[in-house]
């Protein structure tokens, strides 16, 4: 059982990698689930403490996967408009994957912008800083799922 389980958790790790960088799949979420899987067996143990803080950072982490790209352009000076054709392209931009996934935030900020009567300039400064917001989720996402498989090897 206990190989069984190990093998759940290694396929957890690596759906959670891909899950980082595609929104359909939650990565950090998945990895814990992984870590879990390894917590299940006799041949891989953590603390209960480390199974908290790794769980207060996996919603840590995608909470700030949304919020990011919104702090991304409120950042660089978006508005209202821009915020909200943010999140409107991120969830458009998840139809249209994989360049959806990354285009779909910066074009709803910059649509965004330009309907809230902002001219072009401004509203490629409040895109941008909403793909830098993302990018910035993404590689939290990814150093998160890397943390779980360094723990996963330390612990093996």
């Amino acid at each position: 059982m206990d190989i069984f389980l190990i093998i759940l958790g290694i396929v957890c790790l690596i759906i959670a990698f891909l899950g980082s960088v595609l929104p359909v799949l939650p990565g950090p979420p998945v990895a814990y689930v992984g870590m879990l899987f390894f917590q299940l067996t006799d041949r891989l143990q953590f603390t209960p403490q480390q199974l908290i803080v790794w769980a207060v950072l996996v919603i840590a982490v995608q909470v700030l996967d949304y919020v990011i790209p919104l702090l991304g352009t409120k950042y660089a000076g978006g508005t209202k408009w821009g915020s909200w054709g943010c999140v409107i392209g991120t969830v458009v931009g998840l139809f249209f994957t994989p360049w959806g996934i990354i285009l779909g935030p910066f074009l709803g900020a910059v649509v965004g912008e330009l309907l809230g009567d902002k001219d072009l300039k401004y509203a490629l400064k409040s895109g941008i800083g909403s793909l830098v917001g993302f990018l910035l989720g993404t590689v939290a996402k990814l150093m998160l799922c890397g943390y779980f498989v360094w723990q996963f090897i330390a612990a093996f």
